[in-house]
């Protein structure tokens, strides 16, 4: 056996080890949140208080395969369609269905990690950082952008990208196999179109287009694919396809009003979105990541200096720094109040957030900071060592940003969803929960949602826009007198909360929270004409009479977050 042979088998052997030790730091990440069950602590934005409870009323709706006209009948009076809930074709839909929802959302994690690991290892062992000798950067940038704190109902939709591109360019460099074309068809299954895939693809098809004009060729095949995993998409979320183009009634949506920013706002939002990013795709680069770009860029610049020309892994590591910033530029700018009379005339730029092409970010900063550990080694054995403590120091903020970690003041899944104390009001009432109906007040909609109760209020991006109006009407007097609050709900609506001038736009008030309700003035009549008969207050109402409503009982309870007071419309 050659010399060269034997390095590799060890190198080899090496890489296999660094991936153990990988996918051990995986499971030990996750772990709180199997251990805990319950008693876990995560999001709570855009998370327990929406999707977790949307799959909860869907499984236990009935309508999980029902029609595109089909609605929901817990939520706003039945007006709230089943489009709104997803595809029954995805996976993390299925698993809340035949799983706890605690659970689901457990196993969930663990498979969209598990993958984001594999397709970014694959990406840069494939394309990105080929050479033997650079295993641990392969397996630990992987490992970092597997700890990243995504969307969780986002699954793939990010972390799934490097898997995508791996067989991508695999098909373009006709290296292709059947592990490529199922990764493409298999992983519409799993992400979401509108909130990752659409601008993924979407910059495929512009990297196709600009290979055939170099290469003076078109590439069918290539083509192929990106048409295929497109249909893909399209027949997995046909609702979304049946909700944009098929509904003839104006929804939530059309009265988005997006762009407000002026020149000086948006290139604060540019420059805050390039250094720190969106919420829903952290990459936590700001501390470890940064100021190895930065050192990076200085060390191409002296590079440049003396040899008047780039290495591939330093033209690829300024090509990606310049496509993050654009793409910055761009989320940006989409709030530009520029936009406004051009979104006037074409609904679709007011009901699809074209923003998004910020989701690309954690892909794409996390190939750089492999590119920039590959220019640091390749400075000497200092440089090496500086390449491998910045990476370990990566893994050990993400590990920081572990849920159980981030969030551990927030009340936990069982706190929050507070099970026995609904289960006590709903006993008090005495009456079927399809009977009456409930809105809420300090706290939001879907802990009610969650626990089976029909109510009027709802955090969705897509209901129709005429009863957002009767909505309106109950908080009129409230949003009268509080201008954030009124434009937040004229100008969004995606919340469609029983909004107060006191409280404003929080929605989180827990036990001993101090805070009361001195000057509530909500239009009770038009409530009860909606059917409403319930509010149910995470805070004390002073003098409920004056707004016609009867206390009936506060009720508590140690495993939950809230003190909640019920009153009767009166």
């Amino acid at each position: 056996m050659s010399p060269e042979t034997l390095k590799n088998n060890h190198s080899l052997y090496h890489e296999t080890r660094l991936i153990i030790i990988a996918l051990v730091l995986i499971a030990i990440y996750l772990l709180p949140m199997f251990l805990l069950g319950q008693n876990a602590h995560m999001r709570i934005q855009d998370n327990l208080d929406s999707n977790v409870a949307w799959y909860r009323v869907l499984a236990r709706s009935g309508e999980l395969f029902g029609s595109v006209h089909t609605t929901i009948p817990q939520i706003i009076n039945g007006e709230l369609s089943r489009n709104a809930f997803g595809s029954q074709f995805s996976l993390i839909v299925l698993l809340h269905t035949v799983l706890p929802p605690i659970l689901a959302y457990s196993v969930s994690q663990l498979i969209s990690r598990l993958f984001a690991f594999i397709g970014m290892y694959l990406l840069l062992r494939d394309h990105v950082v080929p050479e033997n000798q650079d295993g641990l950067i392969r397996v630990f940038v992987a490992l970092a952008f597997a700890l990243t704190p995504f969307w969780p109902s986002g699954m793939l939709s990010t972390l799934g990208m490097p898997l995508a591109l791996w067989a991508f360019l695999n098909i373009r460099k006709r290296q292709d196999s059947w592990r490529d074309w199922t990764a493409l068809i298999l992983l519409p299954f799993y992400s979401s179109f509108e909130l990752g895939f659409f601008f993924f693809l979407s910059g495929i098809a512009v990297f196709w287009g600009v290979g055939c004009i170099v290469r003076k060729k078109i590439d069918v095949k290539f083509l192929a694919a990106i048409m295929t995993m497109t249909v893909m998409y399209l027949l997995v979320e046909y609702r979304l396809v049946a909700s944009l183009f098929l509904n003839p009634s104006p929804t939530n949506r059309n009265e988005f009003i997006e762009s407000n920013l002026n020149g000086v706002q948006v290139m604060r939002s540019a420059f805050n979105n390039a250094l720190i990013g969106h919420n829903q795709v952290w990459t936590i680069q700001q501390y470890i990541i940064l100021p190895v770009t930065l050192v990076v860029l200085w060390l191409i610049f002296r590079s440049f200096k003396s040899h008047r020309h780039l290495s591939k892994p330093q033209l690829w590591f300024v090509l990606l720094l310049g496509l993050n910033l654009l793409i910055s530029l761009w989320y940006a700018f989409w709030f530009y109040k520029g936009w406004v009379p051009l979104k006037e005339k074409i609904s679709i730029l007011t009901t699809f957030n074209f923003s998004r092409y910020h989701y690309l970010h954690p892909m794409l900063i996390y190939l750089m900071f492999a590119l920039g550990l590959v220019i640091c080694r390749q400075k000497g054995a200092r440089w090496r060592r500086v390449a491998e403590t910045a990476l370990i120091l990566q893994v050990m903020v993400l590990f920081l940003y572990n849920p159980e970690i981030e969030y551990h003041q927030q009340p936990s899944f069982k706190q929050f969803y507070a099970e026995k104390q609904f289960n006590e009001i709903a006993e008090y009432i005495g009456k079927p929960k399809s009977e009456y109906r409930v809105a809420s007040i300090g706290l939001h909609p879907a802990i009610a949602q969650f626990n089976g109760f029909y109510t009027l209020d709802t955090y969705n991006n897509f209901y129709p826009l005429s009863y957002k109006h009767e909505f309106r009407k109950i908080i009129a007097p409230e949003l009268r007198k509080n201008n954030s609050v009124r434009n937040y709900f004229d100008k969004w609506g995606g919340r469609c909360y029983l909004f107060t001038a006191e409280l404003g736009k929080k929605y989180d008030f827990r036990k001993n929270s101090g805070m009361r309700l001195y000057h509530l003035q909500l239009n009770i009549n038009q409530f009860k004409r909606m059917g409403g008969d319930y509010i149910l207050s995470s805070v004390p109402v002073v003098s409920p009479e004056h707004d016609h409503l009867r206390f009936l009982k506060a009720f508590s309870s140690r495993e939950s977050a809230w003190t909640i007071y019920l009153y009767q419309a009166g």
